[in-house]
C-alpha cells in the first residue's frame, strides 16, 4: 500500500510517500493512522490528520485497499 505525504507529514518521515507492508494488517483508515503514530511517533502530536482515498477524503472507518490512491493531509493554517 503506497501512501503520498505532504506537509508536516512529510518531514516527519522525510519522504515523500512510504509503502506499508503487505502483512502488516492494515484494513483501515483508523489502523492506518494508529500504524503510522508507532512507526512515526511524532505523528502522533498532529492535531489534526486527514486522509484521501483517491481524492476523497476518508473517515476512520473507511476501508483501505492496495489499490488505492492514498495521502496524509495534514493540518494547515492560514493567516
Amino acid at each position: 500500500m503506497k501512501i503520498l505525504l505532504f506537509g508536516i507529514t512529510r518531514e516527519i518521515t522525510g519522504q515523500s510517500r512510504i509503502e506499508i507492508p503487505a502483512g502488516a494488517g492494515i484494513t483501515t483508515v483508523k489502523a492506518l493512522k494508529n500504524w503510522l503514530g508507532r512507526q512515526y511517533p511524532a505523528m502522533q502530536g498532529l492535531t489534526s490528520l486527514a486522509v484521501a482515498i483517491n481524492s476523497e477524503y476518508a473517515q476512520d472507518d473507511d476501508v483501505l485497499n492496495t489499490d488505492h490512491e492514498i495521502a496524509l493531509i495534514p493540518p494547515v493554517s492560514g493567516g
